[in-house]
């Protein structure tokens, strides 16, 4: 077990160090536009969402504070289902489920769901969930020392860590053919609406769709006079419900429904 919390510590490590450099960036972008610093460590802090964090950068420094509220609502809206799929891992306590929430994004949660121990989700959310967090706002604080000494982080390569390391921590899990299918057809949806709708729109859509295709399909059964239901009833070995199958006579006994129907008939005649 120790072994296997070292390895998730050593992969949220790797990650939150890649997420630090990119705080950086906004920190640098943040002290450029001419937001005050406070305000800038306070939207790391309080709202923790790289990208709703760079749109809302640019929309203050253009004078759209209403944009930047519902942009930054509509492109966080995916927390919602994610905080679903990581229930179990935040743990069942009041303390653990208000601070647990503010530490769902996309890296606790994949690191999370990579795991299928229930013990081992739970570090994973929570180890990678801290660390993401005092990386990216002492990345913020750094950014903003620094100004504009510091430039895009697209032209180190540094925006491709998060994908890549994403995607590899779904890999497993595609072996799975039904989990394939699914995650292909999200993933479709989300490439092909990302040039016609609005940021965080297209994500959304993608999950949507992820959970339609994930309803299983259940074949309606279909009730008797009784109101019970034909798939409610045990089966024999034959796959025969067992109220339809004759009752035969007990040794010594009284014969089934059916023979003395027979019977009855015989003496009326």
């Amino acid at each position: 077990m120790r072994s296997v919390n070292r390895t998730i510590l050593r992969d949220a490590f790797a990650i939150a160090v890649a997420t630090g450099a990119v705080a950086i960036s906004f920190g640098a972008i943040a002290a450029g536009s001419g937001l005050p610093p406070w305000s800038v460590v306070l939207m790391s802090v309080f709202i923790f969402a790289g990208g709703a964090q760079f749109m809302a950068v640019g929309l203050l420094a253009a004078g759209n504070p209403l944009a930047a509220l519902f942009g930054g609502l509509l492109i966080n809206a995916r927390h919602l289902p994610f905080g679903l799929a990581v229930a179990d891992a935040v743990g069942p306590r009041r303390w653990q489920r208000l601070l647990g929430s503010h530490l769902v994004i996309d890296e606790s949660v994949a690191f999370a769901l990579a795991r299928t121990d229930p013990r081992e989700r739970r570090v994973a959310f929570w180890a990678t969930g801290a660390l993401l967090f005092v990386c990216w706002n002492l990345g913020t604080l750094a950014g903003l020392a620094l100004g504009s000494a510091v430039g895009d982080p697209a032209v180190l390569g540094l925006d491709a860590a998060f994908p890549a390391g994403l995607i590899a921590l779904i890999l497993p899990s595609l072996r799975d053919r039904a989990t394939r299918e699914v995650t292909l057809a999200g993933a479709a949806l989300a490439v092909l609406t990302t040039p016609l709708l609005p940021a965080g729109l297209p994500v959304l859509l993608a999950l949507g769709g992820l959970l339609v295709l994930a309803i299983p399909r259940r074949r309606p059964a279909t009730p008797d006079a009784a109101g019970r239901s034909s798939a409610d009833e045990p089966a024999t070995r034959d796959g025969t419900p067992a109220a339809q199958r004759e009752t035969p006579a007990a040794d010594g006994g009284a014969p089934a429904a059916g023979g003395r129907a027979a019977d009855a008939e015989e003496a009326a005649w």
